[in-house]
């Protein structure tokens, strides 16, 4: 699937005492990523939960190879990688427009749940939002 690209700029509060971003900001930015990624394909997670559904982050995975700094602008790219009958993975890349390198790589697995609270298999309403072909 392709990627969708996020911009963002580095605010002093993400940083640590070296000037480099904090770790955990980095899931942080994978989350405004697929909100972005959400939005694009014209939906919100608020529209989920409204019509029932809820999908928790199940599992994540980071790899940094490279540095991101206060005021550095980055790019968060993101795709849906894999479905599964209820759960998805979105990949990330995140890139660092300030120094031209590809800096992060990781994952989210999320579960999709229902107004019980266990998983559910993907409905066909939800796939066609996040465009995926019927099963």
């Amino acid at each position: 699937m392709d990627w969708l690209e996020v911009p963002i700029r580095v605010r002093y509060g993400e940083t640590d005492q070296m000037g480099h971003a904090y770790y955990a900001n980095y899931l942080y930015w994978f989350e405004v990523a697929r909100g972005d990624w959400c939005r694009s394909r014209g939906f919100t997670y608020k529209s989920l939960e409204e019509q029932g559904y809820f999908l928790p982050v199940v599992e994540a995975w980071v790899r940094y190879r490279g540095e991101v700094r206060y005021d550095d602008e980055i790019v968060v790219r993101i795709r849906l990688a894999e479905v599964r009958r209820a759960s998805l993975k979105f990949e990330y890349r995140i890139y660092n427009s300030t120094t031209a390198q590809e800096t992060t790589e990781g994952y989210t697995w999320h579960v999709l749940m229902g107004k019980q609270r266990k998983a559910v298999t993907i409905p066909q309403e939800i796939r066609r939002l996040l465009g995926i072909p019927n099963a």
